[in-house]
Parts: C-alpha cells; sequence; structure tokens
C-alpha cells in the first residue's frame, strides 16, 4: 500500500495500530493528535500537534497528494438521559462528527489532486451503538449517526474518485476505553457478552481501515461494516 495516508488520532489506540500496519509500506504517513504518545516518528511517519476537540484545528504540512484518509478520534460518554447536558452533547458532536467534517474538508484539495492516477480511500468510524439501540449512549451514538450520514452523503457526492466507508466497531480494548478493562474479572464479564468470546482489539479494527483504504475494496463505498464480535446482529 504506496502512497501517501493522513490519520486523525493516530498516536494511540486504533489509529496507532494502523499506522503501524501501514508504515512498512507507506511513502508518507502524516498523523495529527494532540500529543506524540506511543507513535514513533522516522522519514515515513510524521506528528503534527492538533486538537480535534477544539473548533480551530488547522492541519499543517499536508501532502500535496493523498492516498488516504483515516478520521480516529472519539469519545465514549455513557450516561442515562436524564443526566446528559447540552454540553454533553455538543462535546461529542465536536469531537466524533464536526472534527470529521473539519479533517475531510482538509484533506480534500490532497485527495483530489491528480486522482487519477491512484485510488484514494476514506475511513471514519462509528459505533455499534447507531445500529443496535444501548442504553446509556444517547449522545455518542447520535454523533456517529452523524458520522453515519455524512459517510453515505459524500460517498455519493466523491464518487467514483473517491471511496467513503465507515467502521462501527464494539467495545475495544484501547486507552480511551481503559475503565472498562480494570481487572481480569471486568475483562472477562465484558468478554461473555459476545458472541466471539472477547471484546476488540486496535489491531482487528486497523486490519479493516487498511483493507478497506487498499485497491481490494476498490468496488466497497457508502458501506458501514460492524466490526463488534457479532455483537450487532447475533446472539449466543
Amino acid at each position: 500500500m504506496s502512497g501517501n495516508y493522513v490519520i486523525a488520532g493516530g498516536s494511540k489506540g486504533i489509529g496507532l495500530a494502523l499506522v503501524n500496519r501501514l508504515r512498512q509500506q507507506a511513502t508518507r504517513i502524516d498523523v495529527y493528535s494532540r500529543q506524540l504518545d506511543q507513535l514513533e516518528t522516522d522519514s515515513v511517519v510524521h506528528h503534527h500537534a492538533c486538537d480535534f476537540a477544539q473548533a480551530d484545528c488547522h492541519m499543517d504540512e499536508l501532502p500535496t497528494t493523498i492516498h488516504g484518509a483515516v478520521y480516529c478520534p472519539g469519545s465514549i460518554n455513557l450516561r442515562s438521559f436524564r443526566s446528559l447536558k447540552r454540553d454533553d452533547y455538543l462535546n461529542d458532536f465536536q469531537i466524533n462528527f464536526l472534527g470529521a467534517v473539519s479533517f475531510l474538508q482538509q484533506c480534500y484539495a490532497g485527495l483530489t489532486h491528480d486522482s487519477n492516477s491512484h485510488s484514494r480511500g476514506v475511513v471514519l468510524f462509528s459505533t455499534v451503538a447507531v445500529a443496535q439501540g444501548l442504553p446509556m449512549h444517547a449522545s455518542i451514538a447520535a454523533a456517529k449517526g452523524a458520522v453515519e450520514g455524512l459517510m453515505k452523503s459524500l460517498a455519493a457526492e466523491w464518487a467514483p474518485k473517491i471511496r467513503v466507508n465507515c467502521i462501527a466497531p464494539a467495545l475495544t480494548e484501547t486507552p480511551l476505553a481503559a475503565k472498562f478493562f480494570t481487572n481480569e474479572a471486568a475483562r472477562e464479564t465484558m468478554n461473555a457478552r459476545y458472541p466471539l468470546g472477547r471484546t476488540g482489539r486496535a489491531e482487528d479494527l486497523a486490519a479493516t481501515a487498511a483493507f478497506l483504504l487498499s485497491e481490494d475494496a476498490a468496488w466497497i463505498t457508502g458501506q458501514t461494516f460492524g466490526v463488534d464480535g457479532g455483537l450487532s446482529t447475533l446472539r449466543k
């Protein structure tokens, strides 16, 4: 998968796993996140400070040509509907939806530059809670539902030159979800909910994202992929 890739939130969790999967073949990877965290930079991987929770997140030094763009930042704000305040919805909407809008607006010129030479792919992240109603998920499900709507609209608008798809994970073991994995008992309780017997790993989602960026997915656009251990469709 040679080419230039831009990844928002690529310094930890799923984004970092994707960077590590792509770095051996990519020409250049530009990562935009608040901090370097666990990311190792080199001649291929470059880090730029950018906080997509803020409306003025400006992405400096974007490559002229972008072959793939992935927006990974998100939130896990699980609270009852009656306890959620207006600011909770606004914060979730900013990091999950408006951040993705800003990211794609800034990447658009690179995604369309010389676009006859290479298939271009965009990957966004939703949540299993959009397709399957789950309690305590009102704010995050609403924000991610907007992401899925954005994905479908852009997939239609940007076809045939740019493919846009979405991944909808269930609970995945990342720094963002660390509070759900505080001990082995908690881990086993979570694992038991899934038909495949475990929660997600960052590598599970990174593998799907890498596939959607690749030429192997050249005839796939406008789709939401449930990478969720079977939670959204199966019952044991």
